[in-house]
């Protein structure tokens, strides 16, 4: 890794293991909701990536449309969808 410093090394190194956290979760709700049938996991990511979110200063955060087939993928993935968070 191209770092300038052993604190630059770390960091990197501690974002990389909570992203492996991230993967093994989807990874698992994938698996124990049969998604692998319809979607790769690049695949899955890119369908609900497609919300957006966005906060105007002295504004609350705002949440685009959520789609009834990516509403569906969050509950599959037992993940709360963006425009329900947002309202909490």
């Amino acid at each position: 890794m191209l770092v300038s410093s052993e604190a630059s090394l770390e960091g990197k190194l501690f974002v990389e293991f909570i992203a492996l956290i991230y993967l093994s979760y989807i990874k698992r709700q994938m698996s124990e909701n049969n998604l692998f049938k319809q979607y790769t996991i690049q695949g899955l990511l890119d369908k609900v990536d497609l919300v957006e979110c966005y906060t105007e200063p002295g504004k609350s955060l705002t949440v685009g449309k959520v789609l009834q087939k990516q509403r569906q993928l969050f509950k599959d993935m037992d993940v709360l969808p963006p425009d329900t968070v947002a309202s909490l």
